[in-house]
């Protein structure tokens, strides 16, 4: 769609991984800017090659629009248009067709536009992408992974660094692990030197490592793209506070620019060969160095003059590259700064472990290859695919195309010879003086540990604490037990009280004294028939249930007393509060006037008060009388969760670990998703010895609630308690970084910084 107007008659290239597949048959431009091409093309994808998984990952489909023109009776000459780029992916992402709309980018047509390239978008491309079969089998697709690195740039570059002539290829290269537990390089090639002045803009678009597209927009990646972020946020190096100012500075000095994005597809075999190299050795060295071009006229020197060219690389620096962040559950990237220092092969070796250098050790093996030393483009030059090559690989169809594709990149490598060494020592020193780093992603499509899911996480929460029915409803407080216990007061003494009227009468003498010893008599008398009629027994065992109501509910009492003289203590106290209770009873029941006969208000002590007077009593190591305003919290309210969480930390202090666990599991059952009691049974989980279950707790808490710095700091302590160094480092990182975002957002940190907040470039 909307091809120039001025165009007549087009066809399209494709072409993939270096090869031709075929060209379209020509079709007329319409009126409305439009093109049909009928065209269809295939190529064979396969381990043995000649176009592997890896291939599928990072090296897109070419669509190159031409347009035919008669130079003279005789010639005809083409001219390219625009171009396109189809990117594979999805078909390592378990689809078997997709449908693709891929921008068409005008290509320049003299050098004054190649030299300052704008996207020119000048038409849609439709198109389909099919495959017959999965490419990838069930464990494939479901145990394998795809790894994506991505160089940004490298910054505070020594000024001899940079240089235009003889002109230089800035190369950084990585090994990573294949199936056959060997390693193949991974080289990015021809960085582009800026100059001092503005920032590089954020997000912008990661870009293919190819080196044949002509169209400088069809370079980006579609949908990739670099964020950014704040520094302190990176996994790397250079990410503090006191960081920030020489970071921003170096953004926009003199620096080398790649923000090229290359893929590679791991097996299942090659992802736990991953695995087991990050725990051998966490750091990975991504090693630097600038190698001059030759020119077109040293291109025509003889074999004799190549003596000369092996001292063209200089300044071999290496990063380390701490990788073991990857090994904590559900970490798929890393992203950050890392710094550059001077190669030298015993340092390398106690840091990674490893002996080889992509840049040194290859020389035996590998050839140089001289057509591929200069590119135009960014990205990594192709080797051209001549019939020998062709015949080569039909001989040697077991090797991986992955070596093959490696080896053609290690092959743009110049051999270092003794007298280079010591030129390249020299070089490199430079790099610590400078303070240069490379700012780089790596990322994974899966986690090399899986995290538990939230759901997963609650189930077994639940496993280990099931949820207990709620309690019926209460109604026996102690308002009401005083209350039930006046009831049976005045039954009794209304019962009493009729047994004087059967035995005396009910009329009382009016005017004369009542004699004292009368009174005996009778009560004598009374006594005596509520004995002998068995009544006496039954008001005892009516007003007992009373008794023991208000024990309960009033005096919270439901244990044994350890000692006599607590006994005495009790029944003395109860006694009195019961006569003072029968005494308000019966002046209700006597008195003409109920209502003017209020009953003495009962005091009321708040949870608070409780809590104040239960930490008084343990300052001064009453731990009984602690216990007991702790239970009396408990039983005011059973379904305040800070209720059982206190009085599990008053069993903590008596190292009572098992009614502490109790109480802090009663509180997760009123609130599964309450952080504190998390952690708190995660503490004493792991206190017991009950190691699963505590890193259940922990990982719960911290999935919960992922920016809480104390879920971070216990579940490091614990991991660090297990000997779990890699997680241990993961969640103390993460809570220090987290820390550090809540003092920037205090006033009191933030006061005196002014200006809007910067963002790594």
């Amino acid at each position: 769609k909307n091809i120039k107007r001025d165009v007549s008659v087009t066809l399209v290239r494709v072409e993939y991984n270096g090869a031709i597949l075929g060209d379209s048959s020509k079709a007329d431009v319409l009126p409305d800017g439009t093109a049909n091409y009928d065209f269809m093309t295939d190529f064979e994808c396969s381990p043995q090659g000649p176009v592997s998984l890896d291939d599928i990952a990072q090296k897109p489909v070419l669509l190159t629009v031409m347009e035919e023109l008669q130079k003279d009776k005789k010639q005809k000459t083409t001219v390219h248009l625009a171009q396109a780029v189809v990117d594979l992916l999805p078909l390592l992402q378990g689809q078997c067709s997709f449908q693709v709309s891929a921008p068409l980018y005008a290509v320049p047509t003299s050098s004054s536009e190649s030299l300052h390239p704008e996207a020119k978008v000048c038409g849609i491309w439709k198109l389909t992408v099919c495959s017959p079969k999965p490419l990838l089998s069930a464990a494939q697709f479901s145990n394998g992974n795809l790894l994506n690195i991505t160089l940004e740039a490298a910054y505070s570059v020594p000024k001899a660094f940079v240089c235009t002539r003889p002109l230089q290829n800035y190369m950084v290269c990585l090994q990573v692990p294949a199936a056959d537990e060997e390693e193949f390089p991974l080289l990015f090639t021809n960085g582009i030197v800026k100059l001092a002045g503005e920032k590089d803009p954020l997000p912008r678009p990661k870009k293919w490592p190819l080196s044949n597209i002509m169209a400088t927009g069809a370079l980006s990646i579609p949908n990739s793209f670099i964020i950014g972020g704040s520094y302190e946020d990176e996994d790397g190096e250079l990410n503090k506070r006191e960081d920030r100012e020489f970071r921003i500075q170096m953004e926009s000095a003199e620096r080398i620019v790649w923000d090229v994005e290359r893929r590679c597809y791991l097996d299942p075999t090659a992802v736990v060969i991953l695995q087991k190299q990050i725990a051998k050795c966490q750091y990975w060295p991504v090693e630097v160095c600038r190698m001059a071009v030759a020119s077109p006229s040293k291109e025509k020197t003889s074999k004799a003059d190549k003596g000369d060219e092996d001292k063209q690389i200089s300044f071999h620096g290496v990063a380390y590259v701490n990788m073991m962040p990857l090994l904590c559950p559900g970490v798929k990237r890393i992203r950050g700064a890392f710094r550059v220092f001077n190669y030298q092969e015993s340092e390398v070796l106690e840091k990674t472990k490893r002996q080889q250098s992509v840049f040194q050790d290859h020389r035996t093996q590998l050839c140089l290859a001289k057509e591929g030393l200069w590119a135009p483009g960014a990205g990594t030059p192709k080797v051209a695919h001549s019939k020998t090559q062709k015949e080569d690989k039909v001989t040697k169809g077991k090797d991986s195309n992955r070596r093959l594709n490696a080896q053609s990149s290690i092959m743009l490598v110049m051999a270092l010879d003794s007298m280079t060494l010591r030129e390249q020592y020299l070089s490199s020193q430079q790099y610590a003086e400078a303070g240069t780093f490379l700012v780089m992603e790596i990322k994974l499509d899966k986690a090399l540990v899986p995290k538990r899911s939230q759901e997963e996480l609650n189930r077994l929460v639940k496993e280990m604490i099931p949820p207990r029915p709620p309690l019926p409803p209460r109604t026996e407080t102690a308002k009401q037990a005083v209350e039930y216990y006046h009831q049976h007061v005045t039954s009794i003494a209304t019962a009493i009280l009729s047994e004087c009227h059967k035995l005396f009468g009910k009329q009382m003498p009016e005017q004369r004294a009542v004699d004292h010893q009368t009174l005996e008599e009778q009560m004598r008398q009374l006594n005596f028939e509520l004995n002998c009629s068995g009544k006496y027994f039954a008001f005892k065992e009516q007003l007992k249930y009373a008794v023991v109501k208000i024990v309960r509910e009033k005096y919270l009492k439901t244990t044994a007393f350890e000692t006599q003289e607590e006994l005495q203590a009790f029944l003395s106290e109860l006694y009195v509060y019961l006569m003072d209770e029968m005494h308000i009873a019966l002046n209700q029941l006597l008195s003409e006037e109920e209502e003017d006969a209020s009953p003495t208000p009962a005091s009321h002590v708040t949870k608070e008060q409780l809590w104040l007077f239960a930490h008084e009593a343990e300052v001064i190591k009453d731990y009984k009388l602690a216990s007991l305003y702790h239970e009396q919290r408990v039983a005011q309210d059973r379904c305040n969760i800070q209720n059982w969480l206190d009085y599990g930390a008053f069993f903590l202090l008596l190292e009572e670990m098992t009614k502490a666990q109790e109480c802090f599991r009663q509180a997760l059952c009123l609130d599964p998703h309450h952080i504190q009691s998390l952690l708190l049974c995660g503490t004493v989980a792991a206190m017991l010895q009950h190691y699963e279950e505590a890193e259940v707790f922990f990982e719960n808490a911290c999935c919960l609630e992922p920016h809480n710095v104390v879920a971070w700091t216990l579940s490091g302590l614990f991991h660090e308690l297990q000997n779990n160094n890699i997680q241990a480092e993961m969640a103390f990182h993460e809570a220090n970084k987290l820390l550090k975002t809540q003092l920037r957002t205090m006033p009191e940190a933030v006061e005196g910084e002014r200006g809007e907040e910067h963002i790594s470039a």
